[in-house]
């Protein structure tokens, strides 16, 4: 995607020297664009827990990357094994990070399994970390230029029948290319209804107590000219009363293969206006989010809780300084639920880069049938 008319991953290898990972470090925007050299294993695992990158693919690939790095450090073990021993202890590490987008789980095991059941001695168990981590990446990339494809004859049947029109879909934290290596999901088909000609304008929640929506999505949405409008959380269910909204469309962070999604916490809230008013909610996902293993997420999906300094404190710029600002008592507690969890039956579909099928396990089974048991 573009960021002043050039072109960005949000995670790469660096050109320079491929032995150092580089990010777009997203604490800074939209007020400063910042890019992060990540040279060991500790500063991937920072930069996952303290969301210098965030969002389920993005967080996947930096993984990837993360193992890359640790195959790196581990090249010193001396055996095959002793590197093996290495690379688990450091993907234990990365897993600690952020316990419920399902991608760093999956990505580090990716790793290790191909580490596994390698035979190579230990410059091949590098090289094989390192492409396994640009595939996690490219993957991603194209996982998600293709569920843009599949979202896309929505927004067009849409706009037909509104006669041109503009389509106004109304979107949850940031599911966008930011979140993920590029295109983003929830996104994705947004831009790709704008590329192709298609009039939509986005209402895009704030997105407390982050406000990545408010940060991240309008701030790309600018960068590739995409009409949209910032609102607060709580206006989303008034706009969908009086007509205003004809497409509600989020990503998640764990999906179980039964349809329940688990995303940024104010979806649930957001699924069940939609429902009220008879608006579809769709989410958008690559299957590498999908849990293939629980079927109950209300119940079984583990919620990050996070600092409660990020509800009592907004960061925000005033006269080109950014600053961070208290705006509860000093002396209040404050609870910070990172996600919440949409029950299926008030999912209309779910949209992967296989297509779209129901929020229902024989629907989504449909598409993956390898994953039967």
């Amino acid at each position: 995607m573009q960021v002043l008319g050039k072109p960005y991953r949000t995670i790469w290898r660096s050109q320079e020297d491929p032995n150092i990972v580089q990010i777009i470090d997203q604490r800074h925007l939209p007020h400063r664009f910042v890019v992060e050299d990540l040279r060991t294993v500790d500063e991937v695992a920072i930069a996952i827990r303290d969301m210098h990158v965030r969002g389920a693919g993005l967080i996947g690939a930096t993984a990837g990357y993360g193992m890359y790095l640790a195959a790196l450090e581990a090249s010193s073990a001396g055996s095959p094994q002793a590197f093996l021993e290495a690379l688990e202890e450091s993907g234990e590490k990365l897993i600690a990070t952020r316990p419920t987008a399902v991608n760093l789980e999956w990505a580090v095991k990716r790793q290790l399994d191909v580490a596994q059941k390698a035979h190579s001695d230990l410059f091949g168990l590098v090289q094989l970390a390192r492409e396994t981590a640009d595939t996690i990446a490219d993957e991603d990339a194209d996982f998600c230029r293709r569920i843009g494809q599949h979202g896309l004859p929505l927004l067009r049947e849409i706009a037909e029948r509104k006669n041109g029109e503009a389509v106004n879909v109304l979107t949850h934290c940031n599911a966008g290319w930011l979140a993920f290596v590029d295109y983003g999901t929830a996104t994705s088909p947004i831009y790709a209804a704008h590329d192709a000609g298609i009039p939509v304008h986005v209402w895009v929640d704030e997105t407390r107590p982050r406000n990545q929506g408010a940060g991240l999505t309008a701030w790309e949405l600018g960068q590739h000219g995409v009409p949209h409008t910032v609102i607060v959380d709580n206006a989303g269910g008034y706009l969908m009363q009086q007509g205003l909204v004809d497409f509600v469309i989020t990503g998640t962070d764990r999906t179980t293969f039964t349809g329940d999604v688990a995303n940024k916490i104010g979806t649930y809230l957001k699924a069940l206006a939609a429902k009220d008013n008879g608006i579809p909610f769709y989410v958008a996902l690559p299957s590498s989010t999908f849990d293939w293993e629980m079927e109950d997420g209300v119940h079984e999906i583990p919620i990050e809780q996070r600092d409660s300094s990020e509800v009592k404190y907004v960061i925000g710029s005033r006269d080109g300084e950014v600053m961070e600002v208290l705006i509860t008592p000093e002396d209040s507690p404050a609870g910070n639920y990172a996600f919440d969890v949409t029950p299926r039956r008030l999912v209309t579909g779910l949209i992967t880069e296989r297509g779209i099928c129901g929020a229902a396990a024989d629907e989504v089974l449909r598409l993956f049938p390898e994953k039967r048991r």
